[in-house]
């Protein structure tokens, strides 16, 4: 417990740091974010903020790897490699807008590549599906999720505050349903390297994540998601993301009817449009942490075998998100 506390400590002044120098460098080399009638800032902002917190978690996660090896640490060393990949594809697209192609297959390629690193014995899906199905299920989905993670970075905050819930939310669970305890660390060390980006990112952002970051974290928190269902607990690990799945599926089934290309930029996220009808960034960040924490209080009675009482607060807590947010978009269109 001392070697984890010191490095979420340390990952979070690292990442406090690591920001604050790779502000100033993009400021310097003038890598900005220019508004557009697609964004949600109004004054050019650096954008590239993953440079610092990606690097930042992934030592951190080989920090703990070293210090408690075993079959989680051989799967964090696979989960590092591939989120550098990540980090410097990302990159690149952040600087010079890779056509969506490459972009989406190189994200499948490493999703597919960390699917085999999971124990052959190990099914995500808990026997509802068989192994073959299993994999190509988990590995679809987490397709899914690291692109929504990126899609639903788009205010001051957001991604911070998902990135600490979720990260907490899993080293709750795995403690609750006393299966997973070897997850912790990872899960208190990337919330320790949101917090640290926080504190640039927090409305008015002085920076902003990027590709480089938002993609890599996607991938690293749906990976620990996933190795919490392979532990027993997958009502737990999709409860604990459930708002962010809402929003975005919903999203992008809409974009789907209006014959929108669902892979250019938009603003019709539910966080988004209430945005656009007057709430601040800060305001709507807030009541997604507040709906956060609800989840994870919910994600904790499926773990301790409440999954049905777990699974109905959590409908009613996005529901209600949900719902909040719409009633704050006012008359911003959908």
């Amino acid at each position: 417990m001392t070697t984890t506390v010191l490095i979420t400590l340390a990952a979070f002044i690292a990442s406090t740091g690591a920001t604050r120098l790779v502000l100033g460098w993009l400021r310097r080399r003038q890598i900005l974010d220019l508004p557009n009638e697609r964004s949600s800032h109004t004054l050019p902002t650096p954008r590239g903020g993953g440079l610092a917190v990606t690097p930042v978690l992934l030592l951190a996660w080989v920090a703990i790897a070293v210090a408690q090896p075993g079959l989680t640490a051989a799967w964090a060393w696979v989960a590092v490699a591939g989120a550098l990949l990540l980090l410097v594809t990302s990159w690149t697209d952040d600087r010079h807008a890779l056509p969506v192609g490459p972009r989406l297959l190189t994200h499948f390629g490493v999703v597919a590549g960390m699917s085999l690193a999971l124990p052959l014995h190990a099914l995500v899906f808990q026997g509802w599906l068989p192994l073959w199905a299993d994999r190509a299920v988990t590995v679809l989905a987490w397709l899914w999720f690291l692109n929504l993670y990126n899609f639903m970075d788009g205010i001051d905050g957001i991604t911070g505050i998902e990135t600490a819930a979720l990260g907490i939310g899993i080293a709750v669970v795995a403690v609750a349903g006393d299966a997973a305890g070897g997850l912790v660390p990872y899960g208190l060390a990337a919330a320790g390297a949101a917090l640290g980006f926080l504190v640039w990112n927090w409305h008015p952002a002085r920076i902003f994540l990027g590709d480089s970051g938002s993609v890599p974290l996607g991938f690293l928190m749906g990976g620990l998601l996933i190795e919490l269902a392979v532990h027993g607990q997958l009502a737990a690990a999709l409860i604990l993301p459930a708002y962010y799945l809402a929003d975005a599926t919903i999203t992008i089934l809409w974009r789907l009817k209006d014959g929108e290309k669902v892979w250019q930029a938009h603003r019709r996220h539910f966080y988004q449009r209430a945005v656009r009808g007057g709430h601040g960034h800060a305001a709507v960040s807030l009541a997604i942490l507040v709906a956060n924490l609800l989840l994870i209080g919910c994600a904790c009675l499926a773990a301790v075998g409440q999954v049905t009482a777990g699974a109905l607060a959590a409908t009613a807590v996005v529901a209600g998100l949900l719902g909040l947010l719409s009633r704050w978009a006012g008359g911003a269109a959908a």
